[in-house]
């Protein structure tokens, strides 16, 4: 079971409440995103404690293969890891983005497309979310809905709440909105398309780069009636999130100790502490504390997992 450290991304939307609810200190401010657990080349997680501590997730990949990704995951995505785990604390609205699908993304970037989803941890009074078109567009009216700001009258917009799913798939047009804290999980990618900053400007006066004609290609135009995921939460049970062909992800309450069958699964799980505390121990007798805002990884060659909850333990669990 692996630990790391978490990568801090400052951004001019970002807030301060990343760092007191990981309980870490740090003199940065504007803190947008803790970046959890990530393969993406150059913003490599590295291990935070034990006899790994200072490797980086690639270089476990290397030594480990299939006991750590699971032998179906590392046929299909070799030795990339293929999600990328954040927490976002978004002081301001996020910028109107989208994200291209797989073909797309190989086409143009050589990459994998993203589709992801967000948990809403905590959220202000007043917060909101984008997600969607709230009514139908043609490409040709996206282009002048950006070009006279009134592209987020064309939008979905959601109050929210902590315990909202949203889920993502690439393509749809989306924007995290002022007072969300959110946990997201999503294809390992990079690529996001810029539609719209709200013609925001940062300490020098400049704007940012915006992609209102690459995300033209890249959005899905048809309309959802609603764009929230529902679930029923069960206490004590796992409750399947969403189950997609990245990622399938659920949440766990437990207030008592309980024990996850993974000798089936063939997949690496990830385990995101979203409240509380407790204790995980695997089947070899190793035993990790876990609290709020951390984040673990239980390599696929664990075949179970023991969960013993202190005072209010949440937890948010992904794999391929």
């Amino acid at each position: 079971m692996y630990k790391f450290e978490p990568i801090l991304k400052q951004v001019i939307w970002g807030g301060e409440k990343i760092a007191p609810y990981k309980g870490i200190a740090t003199d940065r401010t504007q803190i947008g995103e803790s970046w959890e657990l990530s393969g993406v080349r150059g913003h490599e997680s590295v291990v935070a404690e034990g006899p790994d501590a200072g490797m980086t997730l690639p270089q476990l990949i290397a030594r480990d293969g299939a006991r750590l990704l699971g032998r179906t995951v590392q046929e299909r995505f070799g030795d990339e890891f293929p999600l990328l785990v954040k927490f976002i604390d978004a002081r301001q609205d996020l910028s109107i983005q989208v994200h291209p699908d797989d073909a797309l993304a190989l086409k143009r970037h050589g990459s994998k497309g993203k589709t992801e989803m967000w948990y809403v941890v905590e959220a202000d009074p007043g917060a909101h979310l984008r997600s969607g078109f709230a009514r139908e567009a043609t490409p040709e009216e996206y282009e002048a809905a950006v070009a006279d700001d009134t592209i987020c009258d064309l939008l979905a917009d959601y109050a929210v709440r902590p315990g909202d799913v949203f889920f993502l798939p690439a393509g749809r047009i989306h924007s995290i909105g002022a007072g969300s804290f959110i946990a997201e999980i999503q294809q390992t990618s990079d690529i996001t398309y810029r539609i719209y900053d709200f013609n925001r400007r940062d300490a020098q006066g400049n704007t940012r780069e915006l992609h209102t004609e690459l995300a033209r290609e890249a959005i899905d135009y048809e309309v959802q009636p609603d764009y929230r995921t529902y679930y029923n939460n069960k206490p004590d049970e796992e409750v399947e999130l969403v189950s997609c062909p990245y990622f399938t992800t659920s949440l766990l309450e437990p207030t008592r100790p309980a024990d996850l069958d993974l000798a089936a699964r063939d997949s690496f799980l990830i385990v995101i502490c979203i409240g509380g505390a407790g204790s995980l121990t695997d089947d070899s007798g190793a035993t990790l504390p876990i609290h709020r805002g951390e984040t673990v990884l239980i390599p696929a060659a664990t075949k179970r997992l023991r969960i013993d909850p202190a005072a209010g333990l949440r937890l948010l669990t992904a794999r391929v």
